[in-house]
């Protein structure tokens, strides 16, 4: 049988034995699971670290031939033996935070000499990585996995969808990666196009930020600074997916913020589940965490920094604090602060840990103190349960503020 190696920090040359490729005329090998779900945290100690990248590969050469007595050179041409010589199609549904997962692939696919694409036709793998916020976004998921299997193209599923729904039928026979895995991408994608089936969910440490990265557009950084969140929110499946919070420490924060504005990034977006609950997990919290970040930035406004989205209770404490951060000038007066109902009886059926007048109380806040203040919110419509009356409360909330974006969604049950 041919063995696949899977590098790790803790075992460099563990390897497992991997079932034969598919065969059109043989019934499909089992997946490859995760050595580290089968072992479970215990099998090897500290949990799984981020595996060193390798080097890229050189292009290999076809050789030239001779037509005619006339010396012909062939361009160089991808070899599916050869790992490293392929193009892959990276295509990304969702939020900032999948957005920055998906820019982290690439870089670590590109820096081992894969050529990353747009244009899927063309590609030899197709990279998908998934939201599961809402039904729209998972059923273009399934439209385009039916697409890649209509193409006959090798594929891997990362992101949300996977992680917190493994066992989807659309899934099946399909090599999927899970969010905290993405510095193993290489690793799937190899596999993949060799014929395998692997599978890596299992949580481990928080992947490194000095990750290679592309990003879609070289002037802005997308910073995850913590992952998963406090709130067990009724109606949301990124829980599931994102998992329990889990914080990057400020010191490695700021030295990605650092080698950012070194490399002329323009702006720099902070991207969370909720951005108000960072470091609460590790004995900090999140005004530390902007001191310390705006302290770095150009005086000469050269490099931007926008704060991501906050839940209202995870800022409640610490306003007046915030606030003084948005004054700087090197950060944009906006900030994202989902409501999601004007009802109380609607927010405590959606678990949602505030009021209606807390969340006036962090709008007043910050619009009194932050000089031309722009608050986006979200709402949801059609929760189950809600009553004329609470669909009321909401849009006399919204016509009070005028606030500059609300983003209206209609309610999705996500089983």
């Amino acid at each position: 049988l041919p063995v696949v190696r899977f590098a790790s920090a803790h075992c460099p040359r563990r390897t497992l034995l991997s079932p034969r490729p598919h065969r059109r005329d043989a019934t499909p090998p089992p997946a490859m699971e995760d050595i580290e779900d089968v072992l479970g945290p215990a099998g090897f100690s500290g949990g799984g670290a981020p595996p060193g990248l390798r080097l890229p590969l050189s292009t290999v050469a076809v050789k030239p031939k001779r037509r005619s007595s006339k010396l012909v050179q062939t361009q160089p041409q991808p070899d599916a033996r050869i790992p490293g010589t392929q193009t892959i199609y990276v295509k990304t549904f969702g939020c900032s935070h999948n957005q920055s997962d998906s820019e982290y692939m690439s870089g670590q696919l590109s820096a081992f000499g894969y050529a990353i694409t747009e244009e899927p036709e063309g590609a030899d793998l197709w990279l998908i990585n998934t939201c599961t916020v809402k039904n729209p976004s998972q059923s273009a998921m399934s439209t385009l996995i039916s697409k890649c299997k209509t193409a006959n193209k090798p594929l891997v599923v990362a992101g949300c969808v996977p992680q917190g729904s493994r066992d989807l039928k659309e899934l099946e026979g399909i090599s999927i990666i899970g969010v905290q895995q993405i510095d193993r991408v290489v690793e799937v994608v190899e596999e993949t196009l060799k014929g395998h089936e692997v599978r890596l969910l299992s949580r481990k440490t928080l992947p490194s930020l000095d990750l290679p990265k592309v990003r879609k557009n070289k002037f802005i950084e997308i910073l995850p600074i913590n992952v998963g969140c406090l709130g067990a929110c009724t109606y949301c499946k990124t829980k599931h997916a994102r998992g329990h919070l889990g914080s990057y420490s400020i010191d490695s924060l700021v030295d990605r913020v650092k080698i950012v504005v070194s490399e002329g990034v323009r702006e720099i977006w902070l991207s969370s589940e909720d951005t108000g609950a960072y470091g609460r997990d590790i004995g900090t919290n999140l005004p530390n965490l902007l001191n310390a970040i705006v302290a770095e930035l150009p005086a000469d406004r050269s490099t931007m920094l926008r704060i991501g989205m906050t839940n209202p209770p995870f800022i409640l404490e610490h306003l007046n604090e915030i606030a003084s951060v948005l004054r700087h000038p090197c950060v944009y007066t906006f900030l994202h602060v989902p409501v999601q109902s004007g009802s109380d009886a609607v927010l405590k059926a959606m678990n949602r840990e505030y009021t209606v007048s807390e969340f006036r109380m962090v709008v007043d806040t910050l619009c009194e103190l932050v000089p031309g203040m722009q608050i986006a919110t979200d709402i949801i419509c059609g929760f189950p349960g809600e009553t004329d009356e609470d669909f009321v409360e909401t849009v006399n909330l919204i016509k009070e503020y005028q606030l500059p974006q609300v983003h209206i969604s209609q309610f999705y049950p996500r089983p």
